[in-house]
């Protein structure tokens, strides 16, 4: 009687699943990231295991292998215009990781995430590469003299270039490197008071 008891008891005791929303996050971030990363996006939006434990990259492989999804490959040779890893954005443009986290946070560069709390990432295409110049175009103004045009702060003519109404290229050249807005206006007393040089970032 006692067996069957016991029996009967784990029958109807709930079996511990990971959430399925979990899963599906997790399935496609596998297709970008490895474990150790994803544990850590869940881990960032306050997802628990499904014994309520934190995400680790063993826990993660661990439900990987249970549904049947595949790990990530790296690939060496990815599509040109593929999203990368900002590590790999820097290596292909041939800066630092930190000024792609500064060209992300001027809205010069257009991140993608999988979902928050992931890593960003860039596509590094052609059209990329065409804003990096190594001289300022003719007529182009550094963020300093954009705002004196405009007449407005320099967080809004960088959120006017992360919302594509002002054109935006960055010069690698020496003392001259940094952003450079091309600013249209039917004023030209207005160009003609910027009279800063223009080496001013």
């Amino acid at each position: 009687m006692l067996t069957e008891h016991i029996v009967e008891l784990r029958r109807h005791q709930p079996k511990i699943r990971t959430a399925e929303d979990t899963v599906a996050l997790l399935e496609r971030l596998a297709a970008h990231y490895d474990d150790a990363t994803i544990a850590g996006i869940l881990n960032r939006q306050g997802r628990l295991s499904a014994t309520g434990a934190p995400f680790t990259a063993q826990i993660v492989g661990g439900v990987r292998r249970y549904r049947h999804i595949p790990c990530h490959q790296a690939s060496a040779d990815q599509a040109l215009g593929e999203p990368v890893t900002v590590a790999k954005a820097a290596e292909l443009l041939g800066v630092v990781p930190s000024t792609v986290h500064r060209w992300l946070s001027e809205g010069f560069v257009a991140g993608e995430q999988d979902t928050p709390g992931a890593p960003w990432r860039i596509r590094v295409d052609d059209q990329l590469r065409a804003r990096l110049v190594e001289d300022p175009p003719d007529g182009w103004l550094t963020v300093a003299q954009a705002r004196h045009v405009l007449g407005v702060s320099r967080e809004t003519v960088l959120q006017r270039v992360k919302r594509g109404e002002l054109n935006a290229v960055h010069v690698r050249n020496g003392r001259q490197k940094g952003l450079r807005i091309q600013v249209i206006s039917t004023n030209e007393s207005l160009f003609d008071a910027t009279a800063m040089s223009t080496s001013a970032v």
